[in-house]
């Protein structure tokens, strides 16, 4: 019986895991850098799908600082994605850290 019900509970949890999966795999976060002047969009926590610069920031004279704040914005929305992955799967696993998942 304990097995049984140990099994079931794994079941679940699987199936539970494979829909958090599925809504990380759609959800869509945003980092920004320099006060919003810069914006990134990621999907997935891997995929950017989308930058925005504001032409006040674009400075041909300063391209470095460019190129810094679309990293900054990038990585920004990267770590957004990353802490929404780690507490929707924690909240199944129960803040275990199951190697693969995420």
């Amino acid at each position: 019986m304990m097995n049984r019900k140990m099994l079931k509970q794994a079941q679940d949890m699987q199936r539970r895991l494979a829909e958090v999966q599925e809504e990380l795999a759609q959800a869509v976060t945003e980092g920004s850098a320099g006060g919003g002047v810069v914006k990134a969009v990621v999907q997935g926590g891997n995929r950017v799908e989308s930058i925005t610069i504001a032409a006040e920031v674009v400075d041909p004279d300063d391209i470095e600082m460019l190129q810094d704040l679309v990293a900054a914005a990038v990585n920004d929305a990267l770590d957004a994605a990353s802490r929404e992955a780690t507490s929707k799967m924690g909240a199944i696993t129960g803040g275990l850290n199951i190697p693969g998942l995420m």
